[in-house]
């Protein structure tokens, strides 16, 4: 049931839509690969932005909740009590991001399972929709070059340094240790360090063990992901640092 609703859904329409593609002139698999990617990665991108604002919002709340568990630490109900009445009065959901990460995920899945078993150059006319046009001729070679059916150990390189690039620009960086650190400091300083050295390490081992295809719908997600972190950065994030300064500063002004 599930996997016919996520076929459905989700790996058949991507499929199409990347063999459609393959019936346009010049646009050989690889730069399929990459449009589809990209595609895909635009229709996420306002989920994905959503899902920033609630942790920006979240984070401003967080004065506000501290007080509340020195208020009522003693009362672990009426704690969490209070702390969701705040978040209803400023209108704010902390679990909308789960559910936006929820949305990416299948999304995200069903990409790499069309790149891992899209069976191309051979079509797997099961899942073709009667209105999809059945491409003459499928070329392989990215820009005449490249074979993506085959291993690329250029393309796994890419897919692994965008990796540590993209992860590089979206975690926070690491605190310097001061005194004697907690146990969840140490674990939280062990996953920021096995995230930013081990993942791309992982995702480049993937992407050579598969294929060159799995490696450019790697590297273009990375990049665009990097490209997204950027312009969050410049823009909401800014912002958001910009408010808190603001207030700050009013509130030191009215202590005075």
């Amino acid at each position: 049931m599930i996997g016919e609703l996520f076929n459905t859904v989700f790996f058949n329409p991507i499929y199409n839509g990347l063999v459609f593609l393959l019936n346009v002139p010049f646009i050989d698999v690889g730069i399929a690969v990459i449009l589809v990617t990209v595609v895909v990665k635009l229709v996420l991108f306002p989920f994905s932005l959503k899902m920033v604002k609630t942790q920006l919002a979240v984070k401003q709340l967080e004065p506000e909740i501290t007080k509340l568990k020195e208020e009522h630490k003693e009362d672990k109900q009426e704690q969490a009590r209070q702390t969701m009445a705040l978040y209803k009065e400023k209108g704010v959901n902390p679990f909308s991001g789960f559910l936006l990460i929820l949305i990416q995920i299948p999304v995200i899945f069903a990409l790499y399972w069309v790149f891992l078993r899209g069976g191309l150059p051979e079509i797997n006319m099961d899942i073709i929709y009667s209105f999809t046009p059945i491409p003459e001729n499928i070329n392989m070679n990215l820009l005449g070059l490249i074979d993506v059916s085959k291993k690329s150990i250029l393309f796994a390189l890419l897919a692994g340094a965008t990796q540590y690039f993209q992860i590089k620009y979206s975690l926070p960086p690491m605190k310097a240790r001061t005194g004697k650190a907690s146990l969840k400091d140490d674990l939280a300083r062990s996953f920021h360090i096995q995230m930013r050295y081990v993942m791309p390490i992982i995702v480049f081992s993937i992407a050579y063990a598969i294929s060159a295809a799995v490696a450019i719908y790697w590297t273009t997600s990375n990049l665009f992901a990097i490209g997204q972190e950027i312009y969050v950065r410049k823009t909401i994030k800014n912002k958001y640092e910009e408010k808190l300064v603001s207030d700050s500063t009013e509130t030191n002004v009215e202590k005075e």
